[in-house]
C-alpha cells in the first residue's frame, strides 16, 4: 500500500498510515495465532524457576513450594490455554465469516 510521492525524480515514496479495518483485525488475529504457543510454553516453564522443597527445612523457615501447587498450577495453565484457543478459534470463524460476507454455498451451478 505505498504511493509514490509526486516527485518521481527522488525516488521516495509515502506509506499509507493506516490499512483496512479487516486488514488490521487479520493481523492481529494472526499475531495472536503466533504468540499463543510461544505464551503457553513460558508460563509452562515458571515452576521450574519456583525453588524445590527442602526435605528437612529448618525450624521457622520456608520449605519452598509444594509439588501440588506445581501441578495445580500447570493444570490451571494448560487449561486456559485451551480456552484462549477456543476463543481464538471463534475469532477466527467470526472473521471469516464477514469476510467471505456468510456465502458457505459454492459458487458452482449444478447441470
Amino acid at each position: 500500500m505505498s504511493r509514490t510521492s509526486g516527485d518521481e525524480g527522488n525516488g521516495r515514496q509515502q506509506t499509507a498510515l493506516f490499512v483496512e479495518r479487516k486488514t488490521y483485525r487479520h493481523r492481529r488475529l494472526m499475531d495472536i495465532a503466533r504468540l499463543l504457543p510461544l505464551l503457553g510454553a513460558l508460563l509452562f516453564l515458571v515452576p521450574l524457576m519456583w525453588p524445590n522443597p527442602d526435605p528437612y527445612p529448618a525450624p521457622d523457615t520456608s520449605g519452598g513450594m509444594p509439588m501440588s501447587e506445581a501441578i495445580t498450577y500447570i493444570f490451571l495453565v494448560w487449561t486456559l490455554l485451551i480456552l484462549a484457543s477456543v476463543a481464538f478459534g471463534f475469532a477466527v470463524g467470526r472473521w471469516a465469516e464477514k469476510w467471505t460476507e456468510g456465502n458457505s454455498e459454492p459458487s458452482e451451478e449444478e447441470p
